[in-house]
């Protein structure tokens, strides 16, 4: 957004905007049909309206929230062929990881000795099963619908469930505004709340456990984010080796490693360009992979599908007990990428994702497996190169070349959910701020962002020249594959006793079946941390350190603000004193409190000695929804001195919250305006008329527009634990280096004001 050339006053406290596990709002329209049905924004600084207008207000906001929300999920108007379309789309976004698993499963297996018949034929029986399960009972039937409003993934699961209960660990007490949208918006919302809710009120422990596997569940992904492109990339230049046996391994690693940087250069474009771009190879990828696996199974094994029957697994354990088990850590790649299917759910919409699996990437993915088994049962020593041995030696080129374009797009995927949940934990202040850049002006989960991209670049050229074997990065890929998958199948069983309210026989066949089968998975892999499966745990850990590190900071800062508030009494006084001057000017005053100022204000006056005519109070506050009605973005109230306001800019974390030239202002003008006559017809007259105070603010906006930010830092003394030191210091490091909120509003730095102050520690 282009700066204002005047000069705001806007003092933040140095907070973030504060995550509330509530709905609110979004950009508020500047014309008058808009403005015939806002609602009168109530803060916690400001009184209710009537009942009566408040159910007017509920019941247009109702209807509104209603169709933002089929917007954002890309299904208002949608008729079939535009579905279809999207269902195209989403080959080059989506599914690259899954679709592309053929190329690395059977290499990273390790079987010792020659595997027999019944051997393959139970491996693809334990394919197909996963596949069907997992990929579609699990995530294509059940998981698109525990959507927080249009976004996926295990942390939009995290804020559904604190986002309808309050079993968030931040506490807050809710404004009037920030009520009646959570009552408008919540859906799930009902009067009587299960036992287990109960029990996550209750318990902090409880909610900080769920907190950290939410965390653990995105720090997973990221990690799947960054072996995802290593993987494919390297399993696909692989190869080159059957036609060029004189290949060494250490070009194939720089091949590989420049083709992954080109594929990080072009994210700067946007995931539409991009899918545009790629959806052609994945959908001719799809389509040869199956026809060659037909092929296979004609040519070599036409009874394949007899090993659909459970019973060839059965056998295979009872044959191979341990070391049946232990292969297991390569047969759970089949399932790799199924968790962007419900993580990429932002960019897309569940019908054209379940459009896509079902008839495409499903059945695509039995064929060839069907077809690489067909060929290993008559070639059982060939397991080492799985894929291209099974090629026709006709077809062997083309097939290569598709190959390598497919396993380039099938990074794309988790790129992709990597900046969605990226952006969806810095909204929600649990992650550093970054720079996020939305790439498209009518998809508001099509996100960007510059340093991720640059830092998983490095992460995955590194793993691919650190190490180049295949068979470790594969170690390494199912420890991150069958965690995620654990950690969403636990998040959708509280979302469905919780908030769905499932029977809790159906709820327990779920838990029972998906928690069994990925648990057998993870035991598995995690016999793999020694050959290549620490990678993701190292990656995790350090990630887990930034998420809890900032979070702690925060939350520490949060409640010094809350301790040492001002409050309306203490405001009064303040600025009673006859030593405080008002100058020309209007402030935009920043605050993370709900029901007072912060106490960088009571610094700032007591150092400056003067306040601008028009100071406006203002609150950027993150909500727990991905969208806001436009008609509750910017909610100002009077606090009941001269020229003194209080205002919140409500933001979902789906949002980009930017404002043009003026706008900020132009949209506060007209909240204040609807705030005046809302008062005059509640039966309470405002003390000054309308025209005059309108007439006094664009004289202080004449005046200059400036924008005052607390600069705070802690101030950590000797009483303070060795914990406390070492997380703060940490913290206060990020901090330093860290994007400022302010710039998202696009505040030009000779607008700017940054007031410093030491809290005690």
């Amino acid at each position: 957004m282009a700066p204002s050339q005047s000069s705001f006053v806007v003092i933040d406290g140095d907070s973030s905007p504060l995550p509330l596990p509530l709905p609110t709002s979004s950009s508020s329209s500047n014309n008058a049909t808009s403005r015939n049905h806002t609602s009168t924004a109530t803060t916690s600084l400001s009184f209710a309206t009537t009942q009566q207008q408040q159910q007017q207000q509920q019941q247009q906001q109702q209807q509104q929230q209603q169709q933002q929300q089929q917007q954002h999920k890309g299904i208002l108007l949608l008729g079939k062929w535009e579905t279809l379309l999207l269902a195209y789309k989403t080959l080059g976004v989506v599914f690259g990881g899954l679709v592309t698993s053929p190329l690395y499963v059977y290499p990273s297996m390790t079987l010792i000795n020659t595997p027999t018949e019944h051997d393959y034929l139970a491996i693809f029986s334990i394919m197909f099963w996963t596949l069907t399960l997992i990929g579609c009972l699990k995530y294509c039937a059940i998981a698109l619908q525990a959507d927080d409003q249009g976004e996926g993934g295990t942390f939009a699961l995290y804020s559904l469930l604190c986002r309808n209960l309050n079993i968030g660990i931040l506490s807050f007490k809710p404004t009037d505004s920030d009520s009646r949208i959570l009552h408008s918006s919540s859906h799930q919302a009902t009067a009587k709340k299960t036992w287990l809710s109960n029990f996550f009120e209750r318990s902090i422990i409880a909610r900080r456990i769920l907190l950290f596997i939410s965390m653990l569940g995105m720090c997973m992904l990221i990690g799947d984010g960054i072996l995802t492109p290593a993987i494919s990339v390297l399993s696909a230049m692989n190869g080159l080796k059957a036609p060029f046996p004189s290949v060494r391994n250490s070009f194939i690693e720089a091949l590989s490693a420049v083709v992954l940087i080109v594929l990080f250069l072009l994210q700067k474009f946007g995931t539409s360009r991009v899918s545009f771009l790629f959806s052609p190879i994945m959908g001719a990828w799809t389509i040869s992979t199956p026809l060659v696996g037909i092929y296979s199974i004609i040519h070599h094994y036409p009874g394949i599908f007899k090993a659909l029957s459970p019973h060839y697994i059965v056998g295979f354990f009872l044959r191979n007990g341990k070391e049946g088990w232990r292969l297991l850590c390569g047969i759970v790649l089949c399932i790799t990428g199924a968790e962007a299917l419900f993580a990429d759910l932002g960019h897309f919409n569940a019908r054209s994702i379940q459009i896509a699996f079902l008839f495409t990437i499903y059945p695509s993915l039995v064929l060839t497996y069907a077809g690489q088994t067909a060929y290993l049962i008559r070639n059982p020593n060939d397991h080492e190169d799985g894929f291209y041995k099974f090629i026709p030696k006709t077809i062997y080129w083309p097939i290569f070349v598709i190959a390598t374009s497919a396993a380039v797009v099938a990074s794309q995927s988790l790129i992709s959910a990597t900046f969605s949940i990226i952006k969806q934990a810095v909204v929600l202040d649990y992650f550093p701020r970054v720079k996020v850049v939305h790439t498209s002006p009518r998809k508001e989960g099509e996100v960007y962002s510059p340093e991720v991209n640059y830092i998983l670049m490095v992460l995955c050229v590194a793993v691919i020249l650190i190490f180049g074997d295949g068979k470790d990065i594969g170690n390494a890929f199912g420890v991150v594959v069958s965690l995620v998958m654990l950690i969403t199948t636990i998040l959708l069983t509280l979302v469905m006793i919780m908030i769905w309210r499932s029977p809790l026989p159906l709820v327990a066949l779920f838990f029972f079946i998906f928690f069994t089968l990925e648990g057998v998975y993870v035991s598995s892999v995690f016999t793999k941390i020694i050959e290549g499966g620490w990678i993701p745990f190292a990656i995790s850990i350090i990630l887990a350190i930034i998420m809890f590190g900032w979070f702690y900071g925060r939350q520490r800062k949060n409640e010094y603000e809350i301790i040492h508030k001002v409050d309306m009494e203490s405001l009064k006084l303040l600025l009673s004193e006859g030593s405080v001057q008002r100058v020309p000017g209007l402030c935009f005053f920043y605050t993370n409190i709900e029901d007072g100022v912060t106490p960088v204000f009571r610094h700032y006056i007591k150092n400056m000695r003067s306040l601008h005519t028009v100071t406006i109070f203002t609150t950027l506050r993150y909500l727990m929804v991905p969208m806001v009605g436009a008609h509750n973005r910017v909610v100002i109230k009077s606090l009941g001195l001269k020229g003194v306001y209080g205002c919140v800019i409500h933001y979902g974390y789906a949002e980009s919250l930017s404002f043009d030239k003026d706008e900020l202002v132009s949209e506060v003008m007209d909240s204040l305006r609807m705030h005046i006559e809302n008062q005059r017809c509640s039966g309470n007259p405002p003390c000054n008329p309308v025209e005059e105070e309108i007439s006094e603010f664009e004289e202080a906006k004449v005046g200059g527009v400036v924008h005052v930010r607390g600069k705070t830092r802690f101030h950590i003394g000797k009483s303070c634990g060795w914990f406390d030191k070492m997380m703060l210091v940490f913290y206060e490091v990020m901090h330093g280096n860290c994007r400022s909120s302010l710039p998202a509003l696009g505040v030009a730095l000779q607008e700017r004001i940054e007031v410093g102050m030491l809290y005690e520690a």
